[in-house]
């Protein structure tokens, strides 16, 4: 059986994986299985699944939750908190600085012409987005029937996606206990070979940190994790002279990490609606831009709202970077704090109704809105990418057209690598001008 790591060992693996993990979710979940798994023998195969099938159950990054959760089994709370800081820390202080870059420079033509170059790409990312979730979640003619009236109900009748979300909770429910039937069980179950199983360190025998955790356990951290969301909130209330911007960016964006099921595109498009056509935050095109952004960041993509809130603080307070900057800091700690409540706290509760048939079959609903939210989101942006001066066949610019489809043909045949299609959309944008 393998000895437990110590503790510099696991600080350094986190510590990498913070400016290493390109390639959204699959990446930074590749590289955890290749080094805890493969390499390290740290965590059994079993265990390691086991535990990300329970991140897909909760609100927020599942990436950041699974190194989470692997953090707490090898060292304890400790272990958790660095773990899940180290995550997203590198990526953020990145975002922040190309954020100051974009607002001095975004402005110039050349970083337009780049910029141009960049925002077929993202369309294109956004595509291959929608393809990989809907081939994943749409398994039946009824799942596929949702995402068409999911995409529906926000395109035609702008309805909210909370109550997307939680009409799809209601509609899976329903069909569970009402006609099981419609829904046949799909899939097999992950068979893991057991044989090896004592020879890593945290195996399908050991006993998971948290699994008697007590009700006075869990009402404390529930008050630390309030005391923590309030204590932003409590100092500009002090520091600032427009509290109600501060309150309202809170708000929102501790609302949307509680909404963050099964993945970042699942959020992001109710973000970039929002923040653009209600908020008048930042405009489409500077949305786009943010995608861009944190694409060439380490980190979830739900990153790209820390450049929201950087925006949204620089417009309200008449460009002023240190506001944006104060913005940004506040959205990444209101984006990634709900993420450790969901693990100490939840884990171990949902981890005891792992399996259960009525909320696999629920998250399946949820996902196949998730599909239509997703096209959604592709059409909200890349009309006026394609359609720059508004939807008339004299405004379509086959550039750009020609880039979507030349920069999506790398990715799903090539299978070129996102940060070199953003490289190529860069020189791309250049040559063009």
């Amino acid at each position: 059986m393998t000895e437990k790591p110590s503790f510099r060992d696991a600080l350094k693996f986190w510590f990498k994986l913070g400016w290493i993990s390109f390639g959204g979710t699959v990446g930074h979940i590749n590289i955890m299985h290749n080094y805890l798994v493969d390499r390290k023998k740290w965590v059994s195969n079993s265990r390691f699944f086991h535990a990300l099938n329970l991140c897909m159950l909760l609100p927020g990054p599942e990436a950041q939750q699974l190194a989470i959760y692997m953090g707490w089994q090898l060292h304890g709370k400790k272990g958790g908190l660095i773990a899940g800081i180290l995550f997203f820390l590198p990526s953020m202080f990145i975002l922040l600085l190309l954020s100051i870059f974009y607002v001095f420079f975004g402005n110039q033509a050349w970083m337009f012409a780049m910029f141009n170059g960049f925002k077929p790409a993202v369309i294109a990312i956004i595509m291959l987005a929608l393809l990989g979730i809907g081939k994943k979640a749409l398994h039946t003619p009824y799942h596929v029937a949702f995402a068409i009236l999911a995409f529906s109900c926000i395109f035609f009748f702008n309805v909210s996606m909370v109550f997307v979300i939680f009409g799809a909770i209601g509609i899976g429910l329903l069909v569970h206990y009402l006609s099981p039937p419609l829904i046949p069980k799909h899939g097999k179950e992950a068979e893991f070979s057991t044989v090896h199983e004592k020879a890593y360190y945290f195996n399908q025998h050991s006993i998971a940190a948290g699994s008697n955790t007590q009700k006075k356990t869990i009402g404390l951290q529930i008050l630390i994790f309030f005391l923590l969301w309030i204590s932003p909130g409590i100092a500009l209330y002090y520091l600032s002279s427009d509290f109600a911007f501060w309150r309202d960016l809170s708000v929102f964006f501790s609302k949307t990490a509680f909404l963050t099921i099964g993945g970042s595109y699942t959020v992001l498009p109710y973000v970039a609606q929002y923040a653009v056509t209600k908020l008048n935050w930042l405009t489409k095109l500077q949305m786009i831009d943010g995608f861009a952004l944190a694409e060439t960041t380490p980190g979830p993509l739900i990153m790209v709202v820390a450049f929201v809130g950087f925006m949204a603080a620089y417009h309200h307070f008449d460009a002023s970077v240190s506001m944006g900057i104060i913005g940004l800091l506040l959205t990444t700690f209101h984006t990634f704090l709900p993420s450790f409540l969901f693990i100490f706290v939840g884990g171990p509760i949902i981890e005891k109704a792992h399996g259960n048939v009525a909320i696999t079959r629920v998250l399946g609903f949820v996902t196949a809105a998730v599909v239509g939210v997703i096209f959604n989101l592709t059409l909200f942006l890349g009309k006026d990418v394609v359609f720059p001066g508004g939807i008339r066949l004299e405004n379509l610019d086959p550039v750009a057209l020609g880039w979507i489809f030349i920069t999506f043909l790398l990715m799903k045949k090539y299978k070129v690598n996102v940060l070199y299609i953003i490289g190529i959309s860069l020189v791309f944008g250049l040559l063009h001008y």
